[in-house]
């Protein structure tokens, strides 16, 4: 079902001018037309009642073992019947000012369509989820979160409905294109190559429908929290008024990195030294009390500590016991005393004052982007508005600082980021963690971090599927392929509409064969729809086909004009265009699909081993080979564990997202060992269009 908005047209019917009693309809009585409408109303809000109570989705499930996929229900995911995106009940609000004459008035946020909602501009893609790894802490009993590589919006569009407590948004601000693209991945280029082309208008329509997900992944209870800037926030909020609600603003804060070290001395204007954070809830927010006792916002107040200055001016005073306190006169003038170990502190104001990621004393988190945010922030959004247990989502995960920041705060956490070096950046940030956290700072329990599950969606890992079983791999190619996967049929495996459709092997090497072709024509000789109607048709899917199996095809087609009992098979490589038409016809001016529903290679990685000195190595991973097909190909980003295990990766600091003055990344490291011996030296490489390759050495250290 199709997004809708609360009302037909996108909002309720305008209250009429002419009260009962107003000097128009003196006598008091609703004359004809309003009591129509007010029947009208009242027949459309109980239609809107009804469609809500339908939308209840059920709890998230976990996520599946490696080697599986995921292909979320209708119910599951938000899909027919549950996937309603409803617009605020403003009509007031955004009433046209009648006084003025016709003045238009935008009520509904940017792209978005009456009959179809954000759907027309960027249609829904059904595809499956690939798990191709679960990182284990050992706690296989707890749920584990979710790290998502691929299109944030479908990726939010495949999960379940009120699932999530806090979003954390931190989309490319409308500043500097280069700003765009900050991984050096294909994905990265692809999705934002038209965003800045229509201007301001372009990157709000590309943005609304991400920030409409948002407010139906949050639960009655939950928040979001958008990150932007000068640029186009004031623009933003107009958005998130039109999708949350004018009075669901929990608040405009004000974050204040401070001036940058070394500033301008001969600056023209102000310095820049603040970003906005629009806070907004998801519950309707009462007017004139910001409360609904209800479904109220959670929020945890947050107190500061008293700055040197308020304590030498009020809490002057101390006890026999050698506590500080100052006296306060209350209602009644009684006088009673404050005690300082006793008071919370000042309550946290709209103004946050926490140093930029770059500053000092922040350096061991810099991974080495612009936009990188501290750690400091995330958790204060992160304790203000979730608890313990709590699920914290971020779609633009970047580096991973909301997931890493979530799981030391025992939240659960769902990210995604669309380039396969930030995901994998991402990977061994919360890996190095968990393994460094070993106790929890507060309680000093032990804190049982749960596994996570590193999933694809539409960029697969050929290499991981070609390890599925043959079952689960032909109902992983029918969802991506569009058919149903479901067949009473013997030989064939699923349905195209009304026409039967084979999947072959897993294996690549395991080329599709004449004997296969002919048995699957008389499996469809067999079928039902075969001898009740004149359906001659056929389609197998494989990685590859035997020249022998294209001309068996090829002489069933030549039957056809003599032989009623011919079948006409088409043979559709996975890999090729034809097997993903379905998903990337979807594509406009705004969803660039095309290359949507991809099959990739690893890198090939080589690398060459140096000695400089005693205990210094230089290695150099420049000799890798791109395997996919496309020559363009170019590798995005090189990873180095110096100490590996044996068992899992894990980035030595300071080795995940190295990069040469241009901006490009750096293929080779220089690395000095603590002793002499041997040395396991491992290596990832990502190529910028989802494919990640591993090489790994023992090396004698001297």
């Amino acid at each position: 079902m199709p997004e809708k908005s609360s009302q037909p047209g996108g909002g309720k019917e305008e209250k009429s001018p002419n009260k009962a009693g107003n000097e128009n309809n003196p006598g008091g009585q609703a004359s004809p037309k309003q009591t129509d409408r007010n029947q009208k109303t009242a027949e459309e809000k109980e239609i809107k009642k009804s469609a809500v109570l339908g939308m209840k989705n059920k709890e998230a499930k976990s996520a599946a073992e490696e080697g599986e996929w995921k292909a979320p229900s209708d119910e599951e995911s938000g899909g027919e019947g549950t996937g309603w995106i409803e617009l605020p009940d403003e009509a007031d609000f955004w009433r046209p000012p009648a006084r003025f004459g016709s003045i238009p008035v935008e009520k509904e946020p940017m792209g978005w369509d009456r009959r179809l909602g954000f759907r027309k501009l960027f249609p829904r893609i059904s595809l499956p989820f690939q798990v191709v790894e679960r990182v284990r802490f050992g706690h296989p009993d707890l749920n584990p979160n979710r790290l998502f590589c691929g299109d944030n919006l479908q990726v939010m569009r495949s999960l379940p409905a009120e699932s999530i407590d806090l979003i954390y948004a931190d989309p490319p601000f409308f500043s500097q294109r280069e700003y765009s693209v900050v991984w050096g991945d294909e994905q990265e280029k692809r999705s934002f190559s038209d965003v800045w082309k229509d201007g301001l208008n372009g990157y709000l329509t590309w943005l609304a429908p991400r920030l409409a997900e948002s407010k139906r992944l949050l639960k009655k209870t939950g928040s979001l929290y958008l990150h932007c800037d000068w640029h186009a926030g004031h623009y933003i909020k107009v958005e998130l008024d039109k999708i949350f609600g004018y009075h669901n603003l929990v608040r405009e804060i004000i974050w204040s990195y401070g001036t940058p070290s070394g500033g301008r001395a001969k600056a023209r204007r102000p310095v820049k030294s603040h970003d906005f954070l629009f806070c907004y809830g998801k519950s309707r927010q009462d007017p004139l009390t910001q409360k609904d006792k209800r479904r109220r916002t959670k929020y945890n107040p947050i107190f500061l500590p008293y700055s040197q200055k308020y304590l030498d001016n009020w809490f002057k005073k101390v006890d026999e016991d050698g506590r500080r306190y100052q006296e306060r006169k209350r209602a009644g003038g009684k006088v009673d005393r404050q005690y300082l170990d006793e008071s919370k502190g000042v309550p946290l104001s709209d103004v946050w004052d926490i140093p930029a990621i770059y500053a000092r004393g922040s350096q061991k988190q810099v991974i080495g982007y612009a936009t990188q945010k501290p750690e400091a922030l995330l958790e204060r959004i992160i304790q203000a508005s979730s608890d313990e247990g709590d699920v914290v989502g971020d779609f633009f995960c970047g580096g991973g600082t909301t997931p890493a920041v979530a799981q030391r705060l025992n939240r659960k956490w769902i990210a995604c980021d669309q380039s396969r070096a930030a995901v994998s950046v991402t990977r061994d940030r919360l890996i190095d963690q968990a393994e460094q956290t070993k106790m929890n700072e507060k309680s000093s329990k032990a804190v049982a971090v749960p596994d996570f599950a590193l999933e694809n969606w539409g960029v697969y890992e050929a290499k991981a599927l070609s390890k599925m079983p043959p079952e689960t791999f032909r109902a992983f190619v029918l969802k991506c392929f569009g058919a149903k996967g479901k067949s009473e049929e013997a030989g064939v495996h699923g349905w195209k509409g009304p026409v039967p459709v084979w999947v072959g092997s897993p294996k690549p090497r395991e080329r599709v064969s004449a004997a296969d072709v002919k048995a699957f024509a008389n499996a469809v000789r067999q079928t039902a729809r075969y001898k009740q109607t004149n359906l001659r048709e056929g389609i197998m899917l494989a990685w590859a086909f035997r020249a022998d199996a294209k001309q068996a095809a090829e002489q069933l087609r030549k039957l056809e004009e003599v032989d009623f009992h011919f079948i006409r098979l088409d043979l559709t490589r996975i890999d090729s265009q034809n097997f993903r038409e379905d998903v990337a016809k979807l594509a406009g001016k705004y969803a660039d699909y095309a290359s949507f529903l991809t099959f990739v290679s690893p890198p090939q990685v080589e690398v060459g081993v140096r000695r400089l000195q005693r205990m210094i190595y230089k290695f150099d991973a420049s000799d890798t080979i791109v395997m996919n097909a496309d020559p363009k190909t170019k590798i995005a980003n090189v990873q180095w564990d110096f100490k590996y295990n044996g068992r899992r990766f894990r980035s030595t600091e300071g080795y995940s997202f190295a990069r040469e003055k241009d901006g490009s990344p750096r293929l080779w490291a220089q690395y000095e060992f603590a002793r002499a011996g041997k040395h396991w030296v491992a290596c990832r490489v990502q190529d910028d269009k989802g494919g990640e390759g591993f090489w790994k050495e023992e090396i004698e250290v001297s």
